[in-house]
């Protein structure tokens, strides 16, 4: 991970220790769903099935740990071992997963040596590669840990529409280099345009326009200019701050990468893996492969 990219993620989780944290575990939750959604498993009880027969789950880049918080509120802590790794924020998913059963924090480099963990039934490792310096190099790393007849899960941003690419590009080149307030400053002036957008509550039709990418249908307008035009992220359910750092998480981080699905399936028949699931949406990919 280069430096830039360090100090954002070490940045937003040394000043937002609790971001999403509820919001993940909170069943009726946006983001909740659209891990259930993305991930094939529609709802709790898949998820629980799913976890079920796995003995050891690795969440590498677990941030502040709500995901494994989540891996572990819907597995068997007397069966399952739940190890979660991350490079910059350990010390704070550690203090947030304390009193946890069975689970352990460790800090680790997903690009480096991982033989010292031993293997896994199930890696989760979403909206981390593509911050790595090598996304592919890290895939094939994690591959490396599974057990036979283990499944990763990935999730990768998705390469976006021509316009909404070049404002990302443009806004991330002006903030990338700041230190956390001043890009902060910034990412609540962009706030502020998702939550009056959100808040019009007004629905558009739209014909396709394929020279910007643009699927013909019925938009919210700032679901619209989300998808094509500006990440401008707004939840009404989470407070202005955490909107505000979920758009400083997607523009500062230099490491950055985007694909096509073309792109990264080939990365699982080197790691010789069956891919078993996979869902793409307007922001990202999200594949499950098995050993």
């Amino acid at each position: 991970m280069v430096p830039n990219t360090a100090r954002s993620f070490h940045d937003k989780w040394q000043r937002n220790t609790d971001c999403a944290f509820s919001e993940t575990l909170r069943e009726d939750s946006d983001i909740f769903n659209w891990i259930m959604t993305r991930n094939g498993w529609v709802d709790q009880h898949g998820l629980s099935a799913f976890l079920k027969t796995k003995k050891r789950i690795l969440d590498a880049g677990c941030g502040n740990g709500r995901v494994t918080a989540l891996l572990r509120k819907y597995s068997d802590p007397a069966m399952a071992e739940i190890i979660g790794v991350d490079l910059v924020s350990a010390e704070i998913a550690r203090s947030n997963l304390a009193g946890s059963l069975n689970l352990s924090v460790l800090t680790k480099d997903i690009l480096a040596d991982l033989s010292d963990i031993g293997s896994f039934d199930f890696i989760y490792c979403q909206e981390v590669l593509h911050h790595t310096s090598d996304p592919r190099q890290a895939f094939l790393n994690l591959c490396a840990r599974l057990s036979p007849g283990g499944e990763i899960a990935i999730y990768l941003y998705r390469k976006k529409a021509p316009v909404r690419e070049f404002v990302d590009d443009y806004i991330r080149d002006k903030i990338s280099g700041l230190e956390y307030e001043e890009a902060m400053e910034l990412c609540r002036e962009v706030t502020e345009l998702g939550k009056a957008l959100t808040e019009l509550k007004a629905i558009v039709k739209v014909p396709e326009v394929r020279l910007l990418s643009i699927a013909a249908g019925e938009y919210d307008v700032q679901r619209l200019l989300y998808h094509f035009f500006c990440k401008c992220f707004w939840n009404p359910d989470m407070d202005f701050e955490a909107n505000a750092v979920i758009n400083y998480d997607w523009y500062h981080p230099s490491l950055c990468a985007k694909y096509d699905l073309d792109d990264v399936l080939p990365w699982f028949e080197e790691a010789g893996l069956e891919v078993v699931h996979r869902h793409i949406d307007h922001y990202g990919l999200t594949i499950r492969g098995r050993n």
